[in-house]
This record gives structure tokens, C-alpha cells and sequence, in this order.
């Protein structure tokens, strides 16, 4: 009894397992056998009753993986540690990547931005050379291209010559003033002279009208005396009027000399003008840049104003548009990190520069009116410009896309 009870101790799990089977079987057979006896609804309640024994077999069979899931710790201490310690550490590096996220403000609405020119012909003219390729690198400068200079190198000519005809006028004049001086100071010595012989003549009529009173002068004496006088007054009052004359010519070249001067001021702003236009001729960069759009060509004749290429400095910059919720502790000078598509496996560092005074729509060509219709509330962006803190060693260009993150904590 004793062996047998030890043997029935002894059978293994899968000995049980496949009695419970049997079990089933001949419950489900016992079930059957009586539903064709029993009514309907007896027959009902047996296959219910048939069907929570399978139940309680089967959930009797599961409490050992569920027992088996919490006993695990204590079969596996070390694994369950090691599982321990990567949560842990997931968690705290969740936490201190928000840490470190909280103190940047980003944005992908930033590209690469720079002030480009323009290049326009500003005199007529047939295209001679055009010494630049498309997107050259070029210095300041730098002969972009030149048109044919010919009639403005004549113009200069008959400018130069206009000039040389002024100063030849003006010094004409200068002569003729000094000359008429010269006169001014003969005329007046004139004067002086008809003065003192004026004197002399007044002094002997005096005498001969007082030698005449007394009887010791003859009338004819008196007379001639008297003559005297009267012709030396004349002859000082003509020395006068000349010495007036003379003054009042130096007044009409003094009037003269200042026309001259007149004239040569406008030779020489026809000399400038000329010069400049020649000047002009020659194409040339405003800055260290790129030559791009280029469209003149040789032979081309261009008008003053018709564009013939655009311009792209080399100074560039990156401009952000960022929200306005991310612009509360945003301040200039704040360093930012810059990483651009065209090179994802660098990154260029920055600073802040400005904000701009205004949303990016406030500018728009057609600004929004909020004040009419309905009004849904959209969150603005503000145009931020950033510099960087040396100039990129790479090729940048307008509209490249950029990643700023500004730090701002």
C-alpha cells in the first residue's frame, strides 16, 4: 500500500494533466448520453455545468505561470537587478535630456540669408568683355564686365578741352585786371600832378591880382594868370574823370573774371560727369562675393538700368523665424548652435544679433486686418537675426535651409 501510494506520489505532472483530459472526456460523454434523454432545457443547464468543470480545469492549470511570473525575482535576482538598473537609468536620462532641452528654443523655419545686389549697367553702351563665370568667386572690386568706352573716353577729351578753355579765359581776365590797376595808379598820378600844377596856377593868379591892385602888374598879366588856373582845373578834373574810368573797368573785369570762374566750374563738372561715365564703363564687384543670374553678354547692348547679374556677398547670416511664445527670455548676444542641411555633420556656432520690431506678417505685402470678419487667433512668427561668430569655411547661400537652437538658460 505503502509502495503504491509512493508511485502515485511519484507520477509526473503530465500523468495528471492527461487525467484531467480524461476526466473532461468522460464528462462530455456522460453529458452527451444524457441530452438524449433529458429535455431541452435540462439539457442546457448540463452543458453550462459541462462547461465551467472545463473552465476550472483549465484555470487550474494556469496558476502556476502566473505563480511561476512572480516567483521570478527570487529564482533570478541578479537578471531582475539588471532590469532594475535600466529602468532606472531610462528614467534618468529622460529626465536629464529634459533638463537639457528646456534650456535651447529651436526651429526649422530659419534659413541662410544675405544682401544681394543688383548688378545693373548705368551707362549705354555694346558689351565688350564679360570676365566672370557663373557663381566665381570674386574680391572686391573685381572687373564683372565692361562696356565699350570709346565715346565716353572722347567725351573726357572735349571736357578736358572745355577746361583748358576756361582756366586759358579766366587767366585772360586775371591779366587784363592787373593791367587796368596798372592805369588806375597812372591816372592817379595824373591827378596829383594837374593838382600841383592846379596849385601853382591858383597861387600866381594871386599874385597878379594882387600886383594888379596895387599897379606894379599889367591886365594882361592878371589875365593869363587867370587862364592858367582855369586850364590846370581842367586838366585835374579830366585826371579825375580818368582815374574814375579806370576803377569802374576794373569793375566790368572783375565781373568778367567771375564768369570765367563760373565757366571753369562747369568744365569741370562736365570734366566729373565725363569721367564718371567712363568710370562706369568698367563693371566691377561691390563686395567679396559670388557672381550669380549672370545674363550679360558679349556683343549685348545694355541700357542704363537693365539688370546683367546678381550678386551674392560672402557675408551671409541666418535668419530664424521663430514663435512668438519661444521669444520670453530671448535676449541678444545669446549663443546658438547652427547646424545646417547641406552639412549635417557639422555644427557652426552664432549669436543672436536682433529681434526684429514686428511679426513676420506685420511686413507682408498684404498685412492681415484682424480688426474685420472673424478672428481666429494664430500663433505669430518674429523674424530673429543670428551671425555667425566666424565666417563658415563651407559654401553658404541664400535659402539654405538651418536649424538654430539658441540658448536661452
Amino acid at each position: 500500500m505503502n509502495k503504491s501510494a509512493r508511485n502515485l506520489e511519484d507520477r509526473p505532472a503530465s500523468a495528471e494533466l492527461r487525467d484531467s483530459d480524461q476526466r473532461q472526456e468522460q464528462v462530455g460523454s456522460e453529458a452527451e448520453e444524457q441530452a438524449e434523454e433529458a429535455p431541452a432545457g435540462e439539457l442546457r443547464s448540463r452543458q453550462k455545468e459541462a462547461r465551467q468543470e472545463r473552465s476550472d480545469a483549465e484555470g487550474g492549470s494556469g496558476e502556476a505561470p502566473v505563480k511561476s511570473l512572480f516567483g521570478f525575482p527570487k529564482r533570478h535576482p541578479y537578471v531582475s537587478t539588471a532590469v532594475g538598473v535600466v529602468l532606472l537609468l531610462v528614467v534618468a536620462g529622460a529626465v536629464l535630456w529634459w533638463l537639457h532641452a528646456r534650456q535651447y528654443e529651436s526651429t526649422d523655419d530659419a534659413f541662410i540669408d544675405a544682401r544681394t545686389v543688383t548688378i545693373a549697367a548705368e551707362v549705354s553702351g555694346r558689351i565688350v568683355d564679360v570676365p566672370v563665370n557663373d557663381n566665381q568667386l570674386v574680391d572686391a572690386g573685381t572687373v564683372l564686365a565692361r562696356i565699350d568706352d570709346s565715346d565716353y573716353r572722347a567725351a573726357l577729351d572735349q571736357a578736358d578741352a572745355q577746361m583748358a578753355e576756361a582756366e586759358a579765359a579766366a587767366t585772360d581776365i586775371a591779366a587784363q585786371i592787373e593791367a587796368q590797376n596798372a592805369k588806375i595808379e597812372q591816372a592817379r598820378k595824373q591827378v596829383a600832378q594837374a593838382q600841383a600844377a592846379l596849385d601853382f596856377a591858383a597861387a600866381e593868379n594871386k599874385r597878379n591880382q594882387e600886383l594888379l591892385s596895387r599897379g606894379t602888374s599889367t591886365q594882361q598879366q592878371a589875365q593869363q594868370a587867370s587862364s592858367t588856373l582855369r586850364q590846370s582845373q581842367a586838366e585835374l578834373d579830366s585826371a579825375q574823370a580818368n582815374v574814375i574810368a579806370a576803377q569802374k573797368q576794373v569793375l566790368v573785369l572783375n565781373a568778367q573774371a567771375k564768369s570765367a570762374q563760373a565757366k571753369i566750374a562747369e568744365a569741370a563738372a562736365n570734366q566729373r560727369r565725363a569721367r564718371t561715365a567712363l568710370a562706369r564703363t568698367a563693371i566691377v564687384a561691390p563686395t567679396a562675393g559670388r557672381a550669380t543670374e549672370i545674363s550679360a553678354a558679349e556683343g549685348t547692348y545694355a541700357q542704363p538700368g537693365q539688370i546683367l547679374m546678381m550678386f551674392v556677398p560672402r557675408q551671409v547670416w541666418v535668419k530664424a523665424n521663430f514663435k512668438e511664445t519661444q521669444l520670453d527670455l530671448m535676449r541678444p548676444g545669446q549663443p546658438v548652435d547652427i547646424e545646417i542641411d547641406t552639412y549635417p555633420h557639422k555644427t557652426f556656432h552664432g549669436h543672436v544679433d536682433s529681434i526684429q520690431a514686428g511679426s513676420g506678417t506685420a511686413f507682408s505685402l498684404l498685412p492681415a486686418e484682424n480688426a474685420t470678419g472673424n478672428f481666429v487667433k494664430v500663433v505669430q512668427r518674429v523674424p530673429v537675426k543670428i551671425v555667425f561668430d566666424t565666417p563658415p569655411d563651407v559654401y553658404l547661400g541664400p535659402g539654405m535651409s538651418v536649424v538654430p537652437s539658441v540658448k536661452v538658460r
